[in-house]
């Protein structure tokens, strides 16, 4: 007795369009440069905010990065 084993066929590549992966990339972009921004230089001539908050919140941070702060 012999019995037909189906082998699984190789499942499709998804396809995703590009005008899809576009507004992701540039939101995931300006977030990341926002963050770069906030932990590599919101002190001192460059700083938006008043006072040592931002820095003293992101203070780890930028060492854990390597950014020189003081």
């Amino acid at each position: 007795m012999t019995t037909a084993v189906l082998a699984p066929s190789a499942p499709q590549p998804i396809t995703i369009p590009l005008r899809e992966i576009v507004p992701w990339a540039i939101l995931t972009l300006l977030l990341a440069l926002l963050a770069i921004y906030f932990v590599g230089a919101e002190e001192g001539a460059t700083s938006i905010f008043q006072g040592m908050y931002i820095h003293e919140w992101v203070h780890d941070g930028r060492h854990l990065l390597g950014f020189p702060c003081h």
